[in-house]
């Protein structure tokens, strides 16, 4: 349980919302904790946690996504084919590496593929693990860099036909993000922040470790800390680091009626891309997916959310399109099996009207 001598603060919207997370928040047991809900731009925060607060507010640090990345990734890539620089159905190895030869059935790999989880590839490169095993609960990613993410495409065998099963992968979606700094000539980094970060105004939303005393801390189970995330080449994959508040500002960018809609017309386009449903599986069908988020049925109507954790972080976003409701929440505790912070956080989101 959260401890609430550690001085919770409360952002009001309105006070029923503001009761709500409060409540929620004593489900939680992190060292920093922030629950983050915005109606029709109203937002409420709540911070707490059983750590003391340091000088600059917990909304106002910049914490992990983890997984919780791959939306900024999906929106990029809609954004982009909406521009037409670059198509869905563009072959990544054709991006990538041109004339080079590879297995055919990575030769039928598209953008597509990459982004939906039904490449073929695993969730990791196979080779990845024996330089990870050794350091897996310090810095499995780091020594793991973007060339050699290439070349493990480059010489892959998928286990399955692209496009046949869904099975998630964070060496598809870092893949994707090589190949679209390689279609574009631009750095992964530069082009996030040149198409999503900085049209949609998310100046404290990054994919590096900023100025010191700016970035939450993850701590393992016990409470220790552990060293800021180096994703090494899996930085489309989950690298972005944001504050609660950045976090509240993306989600409120996809749903109808926030303010600060974006009004480039490339950029509106792939906002509506990214909510629009494209792929169902599992038994009876009953899984949905848009290009980037799980989507659930509600009584209050479908939901789309994401969630990540990394060493010692976890995150989750999610809103309910044409509602105007979002939520974010972070949490500076490693995940573990008994762990309440996403079901908590999913419950903001699927059960209130």
């Amino acid at each position: 349980m959260t401890d609430t001598t550690a001085a919770p603060v409360t952002v009001p919207g309105t006070p029923a919302t503001a009761r709500l997370l409060a409540e929620a928040a004593r489900a939680v047991d992190a060292p920093d904790l922030v629950l983050a809900v915005s109606r029709n731009g109203v937002r409420t925060v709540h911070t707490g946690g059983s750590a003391e607060p340091g000088p600059v507010p917990r909304e106002l640090m910049a914490y992990e996504l983890g997984s919780a990345s791959k939306p900024y990734a999906g929106l990029l890539l809609a954004r982009l084919v909406a521009q037409g620089r670059v198509r869905y159905e563009d072959r990544a190895a054709d991006l990538l590496a041109p004339g080079f030869p590879v297995h055919p059935a990575v030769r039928r790999i598209t953008l597509r593929h990459l982004l939906t989880h039904t490449s073929g590839l695993p969730g990791l490169p196979a080779d990845f693990y024996p330089q990870a095993v050794p350091r897996w609960s310090t810095d499995p990613y780091g020594g793991y860099p973007a060339d050699r993410v290439v070349r493990a495409f480059l010489r892959a065998r998928p286990r399955h036909r692209p496009g046949t099963r869904w099975h998630y992968s964070n060496f598809a979606v870092s893949v994707l993000g090589h190949t679209l700094a390689a279609a574009t000539g631009t750095p992964w980094e530069v082009l996030l922040h040149q198409q999503v970060l900085a049209p949609l105004g998310l100046d404290a939303t990054r994919v590096r470790p900023g100025p010191d005393g700016t970035d939450a801390v993850g701590h393992r189970r016990d409470g220790t800390p552990v060293p800021a995330l180096d994703t090494g080449g899996f930085t489309a994959a989950g690298a972005v680091r944001a504050t609660p508040l950045d976090l509240l500002t993306f989600l409120e960018a996809h749903t109808e009626g926030a303010a600060g809609s974006p009004t480039d017309s490339s950029l509106a386009t792939a906002l509506t891309e990214v909510t629009r449903p494209v792929l169902r599986r599992g038994l009876r069908h009953a899984h949905t997916h848009t290009l980037t988020w799980f989507q659930h049925p509600t009584p209050y109507g479908p939901v789309l959310f994401h969630a990540g954790a990394t060493l010692g972080q976890q995150a989750f976003l999610g809103f309910r399109p044409g509602t105007g409701l979002a939520v974010a929440a972070t949490a500076t505790r490693r995940v573990h099996r008994a762990d309440t912070f996403v079901a908590t956080a999913y419950g903001l989101l699927t059960e209130t009207p």
